[in-house]
């Protein structure tokens, strides 16, 4: 038996990612659907004021709204013939209207057209699902500044070029995940609160509205056009434009460029994790809970399932922010040819994405154990090594051979010859070097730079930053 292409919703299967997550619901079909109404309700109510809509209109369009469940399925197979949902569904809508009042309410899209009603709903949408993506990505950057502060001055290995470089400290490389947390949510938390609403009639000017002002004779046809716009858009608590923004595409790239932001904030975390969390290197763990990270074949596993699923969004992503901004350059004309349509669904992918990765990051970094003894035992695998950047400098002419023979030293050291240290004492008089300013030059707590006191910044900027959005 082969089911109904319309007989249920888009639940996310496939995206195990997102599917758990605020978005499934806030940018499915139904909330887009209900946005779509909500516009077209608020303009009417919008208009009451300059005589073009009455009270009775506006709680008959409200009435309507509350008591009807669109058929989304049948929406869905009749956009295609205007290539877009709210054709039909404006159709609907009127029929219902004007069975209620008893006649047409003249008001429902006056001087508007598709995508002023479409755009809005997806920046309605936007807002909805950002905001709840924003409320997780604060709450995983609160989590990371108490494990920074918890972790200031535990030394743990650095690595570059996926080799072990030089000591840091487990609180720098977490507050280091923080400070990107939160300049992913200045960024997104701009972008939200500076979107726009969309409404400027068939070709961006308002034509349509300004006439019908003009011939019902209003002194001010233009102004108070401007007007009802700037009503509109502060019973919908968004921003005004200076223009209809058909083709200029500015205010949905910010915000796509501002999710994909934080993915990749989210991502680099959970890539970071991915790999300190390997059995071999064991410095992290997920935090676990019955039935999470389990495999259908081996019983022993634990895996790492948040950090996979950001992974994987932070993956995907970049493919969705591309379609947005391709689109955006080929905006041709007052209206796109397709451009605008491929938009869409970019947009809401990045809009899961979001939520479900900083929701999983919150999670993530609210459980996230730490294993500082291992830390110290991993960065011990090079012994003294690690610190050849320091002895170079601190010892390279002091050593019989300079530099070159300090190389030769550690080569042989790692190559399973004399260990570092006894090979430095045997080189180093101990007039020249006591036993004890050696084991000061070898302890890699000393060697920390700005580590322990950066944290304190970071954290300090972090509580700062966070009081400014309170």
């Amino acid at each position: 038996m082969h089911p109904s292409p319309f007989s249920a919703a888009e639940l996310g299967l496939l995206s195990p990612g997102w599917a758990s997550s605020g978005a499934t619901i806030l940018t499915g079909d139904a909330a887009l659907t209900r946005a779509l109404l909500v516009i077209e309700r608020e303009w009417i109510a919008a208009q009451v004021d300059a005589g073009l809509a009455t009270d009775a209109d506006t709680q008959s369009a409200a009435a309507v709204i509350d008591e009807w469940e669109p058929d989304l399925a049948q929406l869905a197979a009749r956009g295609a013939d205007g290539a877009n949902v709210l054709i039909p569904l404006l159709a609907d809508f009127r029929a219902r209207l004007m069975a209620a009042t008893g006649g047409p309410v003249a008001a429902l899209h006056r001087g508007a057209t598709s995508q002023d009603v479409i755009d809005t709903a997806l920046v309605l949408v936007t807002r909805a699902a950002g905001e709840d993506a924003l409320t997780d990505l604060r709450a995983a950057s609160e989590a990371l500044a108490g494990l920074a502060e918890r972790h200031r001055g535990d030394v743990c290995i650095a690595r570059s070029l996926t080799q072990h470089a030089l000591p840091i400290t487990i609180g720098h490389r977490v507050a280091r995940w923080m400070v990107a947390l939160d300049d992913a949510a200045e960024a997104l938390e701009g972008a939200l609160a500076s979107l726009p609403l969309q409404w400027g009639g068939a070709v961006g000017t308002l034509a349509s509205l300004t006439d019908t002002l003009r011939s019902r004779g209003d002194a001010d046809p233009e102004g108070t056009a401007r007007a009802l716009v700037t009503e509109l858009a502060r019973r919908l608590g968004l921003a005004v434009p200076p223009t209809a923004w058909h083709t200029r595409r500015s205010p949905l790239t910010r915000a796509a460029a501002a999710l994909a932001e934080t993915i990749a904030a989210c991502g680099k975390l959970a890539s970071d994790v991915l790999i300190l969390a390997r059995p071999e290197i064991a410095e992290l763990a997920e935090p676990h809970a019955p039935g999470k990270g389990t495999s259908s074949a081996m019983p022993h596993k634990r895996n790492p399932v948040l950090s996979v699923l950001i992974k994987e969004a932070a993956l995907e992503a970049p493919g969705h922010l591309s379609t947005l901004f391709l689109a955006a350059g080929q905006a041709v004309d007052e209206r796109p040819d397709g451009a605008w349509h491929a938009e869409w669904q970019a947009l809401r992918s990045l809009l899961r994405l979001a939520a479900g990765a900083a929701a999983k990051t919150r999670e993530l970094a609210e459980g996230l154990r730490v294993f500082p003894q291992r830390s110290l035992e991993v960065a011990a695998l090079f012994g003294d090594a690690i610190l050849s950047e320091r002895l170079a400098a601190r010892l390279g002419q002091q050593l019989p051979g300079g530099k070159a023979r300090l190389e030769e030293l550690v080569a042989a050291s790692l190559d399973g010859g004399t260990p570092l240290r006894p090979a430095l004492r045997a080189e180093l008089p101990a007039e020249s070097l006591s036993d004890e300013a050696l084991d000061e030059l070898l302890d890699p707590s000393g060697y920390l730079g700005l580590a322990p006191t950066e944290v304190d910044a970071l954290v300090a900027l972090h509580h700062a930053r966070k009081d400014t959005t309170a």
